[in-house]
């Protein structure tokens, strides 16, 4: 179904193949023809890219359904977008889009029920909607408005103030902030903020398109109405160059919390300053460096998230001793004296927890992918009341420890949006519902969702979401689009998709998410088991998940597409290398691609803590095992298998400063080679191509037009391959 065999093969470019390149691994010997491709400056490697996107347009352009699904994916799109409320000072602040605009917009109005006005529009900063609102925080007073902008996508962050009243711009401006919250003092002087040392290039570079390794974070303090060559450097660490920073202040503004994270680990060092104590306040630090942080914790041990704190007593999350996380509680002035508030769960995650209402608790459990939500007494843990929610993601809480009222956005797979308001100065706390999002032409009762649990490999039971239109017969007949992640603790849980909805209904696909070993689902257990040199385990559980949806009668090979982004884009690369015979399509977002040399590149170095490093010996050789550049085969060349690659899109873009593009560029040329050229009449009709797009990064702050239209040609690409048709 995915060949092209029936029509003209795609004439891949001719590409440079660099023999010489060879790197010695603790005595093994690997060869790296494509390195040329790491230089995103050269003629050579902009030649390549300029071919390959022509070589992608040539044949999206024959792909019938694009037109349709574009047209019916922007119809979906074009609805009211808003996110929760949330209080500063005596106003309230929220964002908004009315459907199709490129970027939301920040509304302020007195109260709930008031006329609300605009107060920033990031869609004024660019014609074409690629300058985002990356960050942003409100001053305790609501006098001030400071914005993290990021342009095409990039990482990088240049942050300016606003003036509330009269939506003025000051004069302020901070360069070279990546990886940074801006955290306000409450006296609204100004804030605490990360950067990195500006790159040698200086100015003149194109943000974002460099592949320079970051090191040397660093903690400024900025007073507003100066220039940034005045912030006080409150933190840094020449010793641990990777490190990285990031501050937060205590609700009473007595505290300054410094978290210290060597990698993406879930653990951190924790500091303290009581800028009370501080003689003459932080003006007292100008022109010296290093505030005089107290070290609460100092190891890599275990994580700590603030949850609330009364003077020197303080409540922590953390997974110290509990993988599934729990509460605990300390005093200051005796660090040594540590006791549990809420005790680890035997079976749920605590994900989140935050104090409101004065003295209760906000907890939010993942139970089986499903969130449960409880209030609780902040002094004594006990459980004052269980909130009921839907299956589904808590996108958003907003709410404070002042706060006597909380809202909560929730979407699920059916569910586009709702934000629920709930009063929590009542006997029995309840949801009401304050906003909901409806989808023009989406209806959810053409659909169900249901979860069901697979068994990978080893046996460990795996859980996973699969959405189709309601009673549709298990033949086998269906396409399906399994998506993954699997990695650095991070959880999938249901959300709204316009695109998955659109190839459900118009191309009859059977949409599913695995929640594979990697990620946070179980807990750091879960995490650490699909992670180092347990990383196959990710792998065996997604193969499982493509096969359980076969044996069932969803789906069969040649229709079954499989999609992932970041560390997802490595875990398809790697699947079809290992199981070309289960997949007839695959699309590779802004993956994780040369695991040799990751570390090498922009932030790679953090993400040691999921994959090791080659570096070390022993790692080298899990890495290489898997690493998607390095382990494709021609696998027509096993005896007795007549088989080839699925049609694979890789997809990345020219501003992706998080997983670089040379990882997708190697990869590209060097399935193109092995597979398609280096032999006449390869066997291998299925394409390998790559979308690779401009002004655009690892995803965050993408305008609404471009995701319709990415959305629109991977899902064109995939309907061909998979051979569906359009059902009006």
């Amino acid at each position: 179904m995915g060949s092209l065999q029936g029509e003209e093969r795609l004439a891949y470019p001719e590409v440079r193949r660099d023999e010489s390149v060879v790197d010695n691994y603790h005595g093994v010997l690997v060869h790296d023809p494509y390195r040329w491709l790491e230089d995103p400056d050269s003629k050579e490697v902009k030649d390549f890219v300029e071919k390959q996107v022509a070589l992608t347009e040539s044949l999206l352009k024959t792909c019938e359904t694009r037109e349709k699904l574009s047209e019916r994916i922007t119809a979906l799109y074009d609805h009211p977008r808003y996110d929760c409320p949330f209080e500063r000072g005596d106003k309230y602040f929220y964002f908004f889009n009315t459907g199709l605009q490129a970027q939301s917009v920040l509304y302020i109005q007195d109260k709930l029920e008031a006329e609300a006005q605009v107060l920033f529009d990031p869609n004024k900063l660019s014609e074409d909607g690629t300058v985002a609102l990356s960050i942003s925080e409100v001053s305790e007073n609501a006098e001030f408005l400071a914005v993290g902008l990021s342009t095409s996508g990039s990482d990088w962050v240049n942050i300016k103030v606003i003036r509330v009243a009269d939506k003025s711009t000051e004069p302020d401006t901070l360069s070279w902030v990546k990886f940074s919250s801006i955290t306000w003092t409450h006296d609204n002087k100004g804030f605490f903020y990360s950067r990195f040392p500006a790159p040698k290039e200086g100015d003149g570079i194109d943000a974002g398109t460099e592949t320079n390794i970051n090191l040397d974070h660093q903690l400024f303090y900025h007073f507003l109405g100066t220039s940034q060559s005045e912030d006080i450097l409150c933190w840094k660490d020449s010793e641990h160059p990777k490190w990285e920073f990031d501050s937060e202040i205590t609700e009473d503004g007595k505290y300054v919390l410094l978290s210290i994270a060597e990698g993406c680990d879930p653990v951190n060092r924790l500091f303290y300053c009581d800028l009370t104590a501080l003689p003459r306040g932080l003006e007292g630090f100008k022109g010296k460096e290093m505030l005089p942080f107290q070290k609460l914790i100092d190891n890599f041990e275990a994580q700590y998230d603030l949850v609330a704190n009364d003077g020197s007593v303080f409540t922590f999350r953390t997974n110290k001793n509990a993988p599934k996380y729990k509460l605990v509680r300390i005093d200051l002035t005796q660090p040594e004296a540590w006791s549990d508030v809420v005790q680890e769960s035997e079976k749920d995650v605590l994900e989140l927890a935050c104090c409101v209402n004065g003295n209760q608790l906000l907890l939010s459990y993942l139970s089986d992918v499903k969130y449960v939500l409880q209030i609780r007494d902040l002094q004594s843990g006990h459980l004052l009341h269980n909130l009921p929610i839907d299956i589904g993601s808590l996108d958003e809480i907003s709410g404070r420890r002042k706060d006597k009222e909380i809202f909560i956005n929730f979407t699920s797979f059916l569910t586009p949006g709702i934000i629920y308001q709930c009063n929590l100065d009542v006997e029995k706390p309840e949801f009401v519902v304050f906003r909901e999002t409806f989808v023009p032409g989406f209806d959810r009762t053409e659909f169900e969702a249901k979860q069901v649990f697979i068994t990978s490999k080893d046996g460990t039971r795996i859980p996973m979401y699969i959405v189709s239109k309601k009673g549709i017969v298990l033949d086998g007949s269906h396409p399906a689009l399994l998506y993954g992640y699997g990695g650095f603790n991070i959880n999938i849980t249901p959300y709204f998709s316009v695109g998955r909805i659109v190839i459900s209904r118009h191309l009859g696909a059977v949409f599913a998410i695995a929640n594979i070993r990697g990620g946070g689902e179980y807990g750091e257990e879960w995490h650490k088991a699909g992670s180092l040199a347990r990383k196959q385990n990710c792998f065996d559980d997604f193969i499982s998940a493509a096969e359980f949806l076969v044996s069932e009668g969803y789906t069969q090979p040649k229709k079954l597409c499989i999609e992932g982004g970041s560390n997802g884009g490595l875990l398809v690369a790697a699947c079809i290398n290992q199981r070309p015979d289960l997949f007839g399509c695959a699309l590779a977002h802004v993956g994780v691609m040369d695991m040799l040399r990751f570390h090498k590149f922009t932030i790679g170095h953090a993400w040691t803590s999921d994959y090791g490093c080659s570096d070390k010996e022993e790692e080298f050789h899990w890495l290489i095992k898997y690493s998607p550049l390095h382990n494709v085969k021609r696998p027509w060349e096993t005896p007795g298998q007549n088989l080839q690659y699925p049609a694979t899109m890789l997809l990345t873009a020219d501003h992706d400063d998080r997983v670089v593009p040379l990882h997708s560029l190697k990869l590209l040329a060097t399935m193109q080679y092995v597979l398609c050229k280096c032999m006449e009449n390869s066997p291998q009709s299925n394409p390998i191509i790559a979308r690779i797009d401009t002004k655009s990064g690892h995803g965050a702050g993408r305008p609404t037009l471009k995701l319709i239209e990415e959305a629109t040609d991977r899902y064109a690409f995939m309907a061909k391959m998979v051979g569906a048709s359009w059902i009006d």
